[in-house]
């Protein structure tokens, strides 16, 4: 058995990993749009084309819904992949509603066009169980089993136990996928637990070189910063991705309001600005029995952490517009979530062009602002006073900036090192990805520091060593012909 890459081996964006059982029998775990850095090499096609075979597929595996997991379904389909597409419960939800908006903003906004391509997708999608055996194959040759286990990412993550057993030989290989792993403690999932056993895993390193700030930290920088813009009249404008983030900055905000002592914090306006991300937590409402102990204590109590008094959501563009004009101009305090999460793109990006000139605002950063991205320029130049270009426009930035990292939607050091040596038994082989080069090394130095003491025989390869070769690629149109 072997394992390639065709994205996400090297880079934080792009992840689709290819587990090749035998010749003619492959498994697929994600087909991620690649984003920031990550695409500045690529041409627009190959940002989104399926450059390698797809007819020795026996089926895709979606870890979660993020756009850098699933973007490139679409020409995955158009490439000609028939089989079909297993995920979680909650992500079988997700799913269409993040695929269309992504062919919506990148491709057409042909009504007809993207309805006839979501029945497509929906009707491959299966849903899967947590900790429950799926059968991909079970012939002479082989039986391919997966397993699903919560990964605590997002709602609806996971990560993917893959069990293939070559029946004439009667070798047997369990290799386990990461996906993204949660840090523990995120608001609305519980934490993630790592398999019995893997004897190969495929694990991210996106935070492999540093450790999260704890929920208590957070949470008061989250407070701190908010403080502020109360005292000084302004805005505090977190970019966030649609799903996930948005969801568990809800879930907190509603607790610091819920326990305020402060009229003014009782007051504070919490502005959802996007309606992709209205439509998420309205699903996450209804998967409540995904969420966790600590959630369903608050529901108990009468609480509502998605739905609360002081929030507000904005719909249409004017409704947009004037929300902009009058938190830039009014002196009101606010707080605005909206996306994108790296300030790539959407509604975020206009209150960004109105404020970031303006000292009494605050852009507060709580997820991964990958290299090349706008979010982390003004991440890494806002502090001195510099400025960045958003929209071909120059913009000055003098409000402040922050960034809590507790409120990383990934697994730091400590969790990563935690998911490998917690196994009952660990692998004897660990596949890093998803990380950056530096990301990748530190965490490859910890595991071996960590395998030697424990006497424990295992190599820690590095993915972009085994990245696939391209094939010509395939034009979209197919996919929604």
């Amino acid at each position: 058995m072997n394992i390639l890459h065709h994205g996400g081996g090297a880079g934080v964006t792009g992840s689709c990993h290819r587990l090749q059982i035998a010749e003619g029998r492959a498994m697929l775990v994600d087909c991620g749009l690649f984003q920031g850095q990550d695409a500045d090499h690529l041409e627009s096609l190959e940002q989104h084309s399926v450059r390698f075979p797809v007819e020795d597929v026996l089926a895709l595996v979606v870890t979660h819904v993020h756009i850098d997991h699933i973007g490139r379904l679409p020409y995955l389909l158009a490439a000609g992949y028939k089989g079909p597409i297993l995920c979680s419960v909650p992500s079988q939800r997700l799913l269409p509603l993040v695929i269309e908006d992504a062919l919506r903003v990148g491709f057409t906004r042909d009504r007809a066009l993207i309805e006839r391509f979501l029945a497509e997708v929906e009707g491959r999608l299966v849903a899967l169980e947590y900790k429950q055996w799926y059968t991909v194959l079970d012939d002479e040759r082989h039986r391919i089993r997966v397993k699903l286990q919560r990964a605590g990412h997002i709602l609806g993550s996971a990560y993917v136990e893959v069990d293939a057993f070559e029946k004439g030989s009667g070798e047997r290989q369990r290799t386990v996928f990461s996906g993204d792993l949660g840090a523990p403690y995120a608001p609305l999932l519980p934490a993630p637990k790592p398999p019995y056993r893997a004897d190969v895993l495929v694990l991210e390193a996106t935070y492999g070189d540093r450790l999260h700030e704890d929920r208590v930290h957070r949470r008061q920088r989250l407070e701190a910063a908010i403080d502020r813009a109360l005292e000084n009249g302004g805005t505090v404008v977190i970019p966030a991705f649609s799903v996930g983030r948005t969801q568990e900055l809800l879930y907190e905000l509603e607790g610091l309001i819920h326990n305020a002592r402060s009229e003014r914090w009782r007051e504070l306006e919490i502005i959802v600005d996007s309606p992709l991300a209205a439509r998420f937590t309205e699903v996450y409402r209804e998967l409540k029995p995904w969420w966790d102990a600590e959630a369903h204590r608050r529901l108990r109590s009468g609480r509502h952490p998605l739905s609360f008094e002081n929030l507000y959501t904005v719909d249409d563009h004017e409704a947009h517009e004037r929300t902009v004009a009058y938190l830039a101009e009014s002196g009101r305090p606010a707080v605005v979530i909206a996306a994108s999460g790296m300030v790539s793109g959407g509604r975020v990006v206009n209150y960004l062009k109105r404020m970031l000139p303006d000292e009494r605002h605050c852009v507060l950063f709580t997820g991964y602002q990958a290299q090349g991205t706008p979010g982390r320029n003004i991440q890494r130049y806002g502090p001195s006073g510099g400025w960045v270009e958003l929209e071909g426009r120059r913009i000055e930035i003098r409000a402040r900036v922050e960034t809590v990292n507790g409120y990383s939607a990934h697994a730091d050091q400590h969790d990563l090192l935690n998911f490998v040596r917690r196994m009952r038994h660990p692998p004897r082989e660990v596949r890093l990805v998803h990380g950056d080069t530096h990301a990748q090394a530190a965490l490859k130095a910890k595991l071996l520091e960590w395998a030697a003491g424990a006497g424990h025989e295992m190599s820690v390869t590095l993915g972009g060593d085994y990245l696939a070769e391209s094939t010509n690629a395939e034009a979209p149109d197919q996919a929604l012909a």
